[in-house]
């Protein structure tokens, strides 16, 4: 665990996951990482349980009846987390993400929606407050976030096959429970929705035509995701992956697909346009086309922690000087410090070969 000290002169440092120090920058000098990187989106996961037994997240082998989840009391709370997102708007976030585990599982999350729809930029601008989620209590929590203050969300549907469905998620439900949560966030003006979809060969890679074919023309945004090496425990064989460039192959075989062009900074999905005006699709590539050098994005934890990457492997602890008294001014130069030694580029790291023998935190356990 990772304590924080100050300096004599009251800037906060701490020994970071590899064991260097940690400083945060002087007065008059833009928050950017080592790589130039602005801090632009925080990924918030606000519990560690799922509904789902997904097994390239969490197989039920290794998340069983016997694995001990966090207790509630070492979650953050919303206030917790609340005021951390106001430091985090003050630094440059721009967007707040809720993820889990399943985020829908956490008791009342519609409050937290409220709290964080209250922040502000430095500039007085709201944030933009978006939700992941499995989508099968959607139906019932649509209205009452999107009355809170949420802008949109993105759902995750690996198949429309039901068998498929369920031996992908290892669960009871089906994907129509999924897709009457996709309209409810629909009705509820929670659009444009995002629909995920992380494709593997010889799993579901039959189902990407039948995907797109099921959602063209709907308004929503269909996005297909490359099975990336996320923790140690869903057995990441490359040969699974399906490179995007053969998903838009297959699609533009069947739907002829023009590019769309985005900033570089910040930008996690390449767009892809149908030319016959029925909407667009979206491919994230992080095995096939490392996007590392415009990642803008830190992650909370349940418990508190600040993560740096998907792929990394251990985090910095933000509970403990929230909960020992930090003030605002401490923890703004905590969070400051750590951003600007960031230098994480795991998935470039991968593209040329460099091995990468650390145990890598789950998916579930921060987000995707």
């Amino acid at each position: 665990m990772s304590k924080v000290f100050f300096l004599s002169d009251g800037r906060a440092a701490l020994p970071g996951p590899r064991g260097a120090s940690i400083r945060a920058r002087r007065p008059g000098e833009s928050l950017a990482d080592l790589r130039a990187r602005p801090l632009r989106d925080l990924r918030i996961s606000v519990t560690d349980r799922c509904n789902f037994r997904c097994n390239y997240c969490m197989p039920r082998e290794v998340f069983d009846s016997s694995y001990a989840f966090m207790p509630h009391s070492a979650l953050l709370s919303f206030e917790e987390i609340t005021r951390l997102a106001g430091i985090f708007a003050q630094l440059g976030v721009e967007k707040i993400r809720l993820t889990g585990g399943e985020p829908l599982l956490r008791k009342n999350l519609e409050s937290l929606v409220a709290m964080l729809s209250e922040l502000r930029t430095p500039q007085g601008q709201p944030l933009d407050i978006t939700l992941t989620t499995n989508g099968v209590l959607l139906a019932r929590k649509a209205r009452a976030l999107k009355d809170a203050g949420l802008s949109r969300v993105t759902v995750s549907l690996d198949a429309l096959d039901a068998d498929l469905f369920a031996r992908m998620s290892d669960s009871d439900f089906t994907p129509d429970d999924v897709l009457r949560g996709v309209d409810a966030a629909a009705q509820a003006g929670l659009a444009p929705i995002k629909i995920n979809m992380v494709v593997r060969r010889g799993f579901n890679d039959g189902q990407i035509l039948p995907m797109a074919q099921r959602f063209r023309g709907t308004g929503h945004v269909l996005r297909f995701i490359e099975y990336m090496d996320v923790g140690s425990t869903n057995g990441w064989n490359l040969a699974q992956v399906v490179p995007t460039r053969e998903v838009l192959s297959r699609i533009g075989a069947a739907f002829p697909l023009q590019a769309l062009t985005d900033e570089t900074m910040g930008r996690v999905a390449e767009r892809w346009r149908y030319c016959d005006g029925a909407g667009e699709i979206g491919v994230i590539s992080s095995v096939s086309h490392a996007f590392c050098g415009g990642c803008t994005r830190a992650r909370l934890s349940p418990e508190g922690k600040l993560f740096l990457c998907l792929f990394t492997s251990a985090g910095y602890d933000l509970r403990e000087p929230l909960r020992g008294g930090a003030d605002d001014a401490r923890l703004t130069d905590l969070i400051d410090g750590i951003w600007s030694q960031r230098d994480d580029n795991y998935s470039e790291r991968r593209a040329q070969g460099v091995p990468d023998a650390a145990r890598k935190i789950e998916m579930s356990y921060i987000g995707g």
